[in-house]
């Protein structure tokens, strides 16, 4: 008897609370922006490797609405990229079944009309005495396209055609572009590896066409309701993690720089950031 209780506790010392899970599972959301791919894929890793996870998947989408819309049904377990005010409404629709943590991101956020700085335009109404024909976009599911579209444009009547294109779309554009040192105006936003890449100038918005839009939003996390109690490891995890503009860029930067798969630049910052993931793992692993 003695012999096989010091087995069961030698197990148990093994693989107590503090031991890795490895029949966990979990299902993020991510739209396609660099932010999100960075987030999800970072979170991915990080309860794969560290936290004993079987799987963590990372399903992709372009339909923003319908991605709130899973995650309020369970479906999703959650969503890391809600920008406010921006996604204020969709928020407030899935509010009964989805819980939202606080902030992620620990910087101030920018988002508008851009264009490289070597154009001399610093503000929306002098675009149409440009010979810029196209004002670059995102996925027609964002807010921000939305205000440029119903908003802007009628605004200061501006002559340019908004062009739907997902984000990696957009922004190859904009490299072979501004490689070429040719006038260009697209929709950009910080945080986000862009500001980094390209020498570029937010437009000024005399008018406030953009509205709350102008103003920095907070980047935080939705979860399906009843995250906390299922799988308090994965809640922990996700309430605990914070960045910095800096950190997030240079994340986004490295999973950049690995085009074919974002898991190889995320585990990359990871071994190069070890201080900064830790109290995120601690809080997860005392979750348990």
């Amino acid at each position: 008897m003695a012999e096989i209780l010091a087995v069961v506790l030698g197990a148990l010392a093994l693989t107590g609370c503090g031991g890795p899970r490895h029949d966990e599972e979990l299902l993020l959301a991510d739209i396609g922006w660099d932010e999100n791919v960075a987030v999800s894929h970072l979170t991915k890793v990080l309860l794969e490797d560290e936290l004993g996870y079987e799987s963590v998947e990372v399903r992709t989408s372009d339909d923003l609405d319908m991605t709130y819309q899973e995650v309020a049904s369970g479906e999703l377990d959650a969503f890391q990229d809600v920008w406010l005010p921006n996604q204020q409404a969709l928020l407030e629709r899935v509010s009964e079944d989805a819980e939202h943590l606080d902030p992620w991101f620990l910087g101030e956020t920018k988002q508008g009309m851009a264009v490289p700085a070597y154009m001399d335009v610093e503000s929306i109404d002098q675009l149409n005495g440009t010979d810029v024909q196209l004002i670059l976009g995102i996925e027609p599911s964002s807010v921000i396209m939305h205000k440029v579209g119903e908003d802007v444009m009628p605004a200061y009547d501006l002559k340019q055609k908004l062009v739907e294109e997902p984000t990696a779309g957009m922004l190859d554009e904009v490299e072979h572009l501004y490689a070429f040192r040719e006038d260009f105006v697209f929709l950009a936003w910080s945080p986000h590896w862009m500001n980094q890449r390209f020498d570029i100038r937010y437009l000024e918005d005399p008018k406030d066409a953009m509205g709350p839009t102008n103003d920095p939003a907070e980047c935080s996390t939705i979860v399906r309701g009843g995250l906390r109690e299922d799988d308090p490891v994965a809640y922990a995890f996700m309430e605990a993690l914070e960045l910095t503009e800096k950190q997030i860029n240079g994340l986004e930067y490295a999973i950049n720089q690995e085009k074919n798969d974002p898991l190889v630049g995320a585990r990359r910052w990871v071994s190069e950031n070890r201080e900064v993931v830790r109290p995120w793992i601690e809080a997860a692993r005392n979750a348990r």
